[in-house]
């Protein structure tokens, strides 16, 4: 398993480890976003979507569950937060399109158990000694994919 660490990050690098890493994703591919409330989950989702060629606005689907978007691939974008047992998941047929879409999952620890898959994890916290106002973060990236140029950052 790869894993990559980047400390008090800027939302400029963010955005370049979203270029790398939308650089890298075709159907099929998971990607499982973690962290407190505020962290960065959607932020860095709208940079991705952006470098994969979404035109339109990317919210957080916290309310509505899901977000789909169209670029250069189709995109379903989960949040759930709001779910409190593994079996909603399957209910609102999140497994059923994984493999001709890009999935990313924000808030996936309900599910992580029933993932097979090949995916990459991340999590965004807030950077040591540092609140939400603040606008560094702290990245772990980790998976069974492959992203050969993160390491060059």
């Amino acid at each position: 398993m790869n894993v990559f660490t980047f400390n008090k990050i800027n939302k400029k690098k963010i955005s370049k480890i979203a270029k790398i890493i939308a650089d890298t994703l075709e159907p099929g591919n998971l990607l499982l976003l973690e962290g407190p409330l505020g962290a960065g989950k959607t932020f860095f989702t709208t940079e991705l979507c952006k470098y994969l060629g979404v035109k339109t606005v990317v919210n957080s689907p916290s309310y509505v569950l899901l977000n789909e978007y169209s670029g250069k691939f189709n995109i379903l974008h989960y949040d759930l937060y709001r779910l409190q047992y593994p079996e909603e998941a399957f209910e609102i047929g999140m497994f059923d399109n994984m493999l001709e879409h890009i999935t990313i999952i924000e808030w996936p620890q309900l599910i992580e158990s029933y993932i097979k898959s090949d995916f990459i994890k991340i999590n965004i916290n807030f950077s040591e000694n540092n609140n939400q106002e603040i606008l560094y973060r702290d990245l772990e990236i980790q998976g069974n994919k492959k992203i050969k140029k993160l390491g060059e950052l």
